[in-house]
């Protein structure tokens, strides 16, 4: 197990304009932080930087308290998982996993004793002898671990571990990280572009967009309160919805349709007329019949049956609302509905800005 601090760390390649721009994050020991953003974000070259395959242009990496700038990728005491396996083909898979034993120039008896162990751990014991070829695409992502938990490293880095997997193998390997993370205790860091594996696998999830940081949290702090327009955005599937809108000195919003949403009385504090951007969960705007109380008219486009659920995607003033619902209700393409949008499960950003406005402190009573 091992911390890794990093401390204002910059990335650019020649003049080309900066990837990243100076990053500051901690992990502690024996965390597993999940990195996620779009593609193009920059944290592929973070974790290759901490690996040691990327040059850093400015800024520090330090593990255990060691400055790891200038030290070659073996002697950072660090794994890496890639997307592709990169698996000699001409090798067994127990040759796979001994190979960097091999180079290290371990005796053989105790490298055929790591070799043993580590395939137990990562369900390979029975194929030892099979050559990547001969494997199924789960099987040599569990090969490319086998390879890096033998060498007994403190930081593990995963790169897109799971991405040339099926949806269906994915949520298997998901949880077998998982448990092999509970086993191993070594400090973790999983990058990824795909927002389920990143809110199942994190203890700490940090949210990347365009070479900065935008929110570091668990996975329920940034679901339930995104820092940015950004995140509320990126994360959750289906994405927040945002609307245009004034917020109004009377504790009201009003939306660019003319729609008023009255907030509840004491709800704001300090914050001043200004122009926003409201949000609000599929699952907590509330579809209910055309005009009910506090509802604005909206008509279906198209629904997505889910099973246990559907999505139902409704236009409101020239915006797709994105609704979760539970229930039978008897509606398809076309059809007129009311939609309300509760004021206590809205969140507000500064349209300028694009960070969180908060719209539900308590006001602090004047002293008497």
């Amino acid at each position: 197990m091992a911390q890794i601090d990093i401390r204002n760390l910059r990335k650019s390649y020649g003049g080309a304009k900066a990837t990243l721009h100076g990053i500051d994050l901690a992990f502690a020991s024996g965390e597993f932080v999940v990195i996620l953003g779009p593609s193009g974000c920059g944290k592929s070259t973070l974790l290759r930087m901490i690996a040691g395959l990327e040059d850093i242009t400015g800024g520090e990496i330090a593990i255990d308290g060691r400055v790891v700038n200038k030290l070659e990728p073996r002697e950072r005491g660090c794994a890496m998982v890639f997307q592709n396996y990169a698996l000699y083909p001409h090798m067994s898979v127990a040759e796979n996993i001994g190979y960097a034993l091999k180079v290290a120039g371990v005796p053989k008896a105790e490298r055929e004793r790591r070799v043993r162990e580590t395939a137990a751990v990562v369900g390979l014991a029975e194929f030892l002898d099979r050559k990547p070829a001969q494997l199924s695409g789960g099987q040599r992502q569990r090969v490319a671990m086998g390879r890096a938990i033998v060498r007994e490293p403190s930081v593990f880095l995963f790169d897109e571990p799971l991405s040339n997997l099926d949806a269906k193998l994915r949520v298997t390997m998901r949880a077998e990280i998982r448990k092999l993370h509970r086993r191993l205790s070594a400090t973790s860091i999983f990058v990824t572009h795909d927002q389920v594996e990143a809110m199942t696998l994190a203890d700490r999830l940090v949210v990347m967009n365009a070479g900065h940081v935008e929110q570091v949290g668990s996975p329920a702090e940034i679901y339930e309160r995104p820092a940015t327009r950004f995140v509320a955005s990126f994360i959750g599937s289906p994405p927040m919805t945002l609307l245009s809108g004034e917020l109004e000195a009377d504790d009201a919003i009003r939306l660019k349709d003319g729609h008023r949403i009255a907030l509840p009385v004491g709800s704001r504090v300090g914050l001043g007329a200004r122009r926003v951007e409201i949000g609000i969960r599929p699952e907590h705007a509330i579809l209910t019949r055309v005009g009910a109380p506090g509802s604005a008219e909206a008509v279906v486009d198209f629904i997505e049956e889910l099973g246990a659920s559907r999505v139902v995607y409704a236009e409101l003033g020239g915006t797709l609302f994105a609704v979760t619902v539970t229930d039978a209700m008897p509606i398809g393409s076309g059809d007129r509905i009311g939609l309300q949008l509760p004021a206590d499960r809205l969140h507000a950003f500064d349209a300028e800005t694009g960070l969180r406005l908060d719209l539900h402190r308590e006001r602090v009573p004047e002293p008497v």
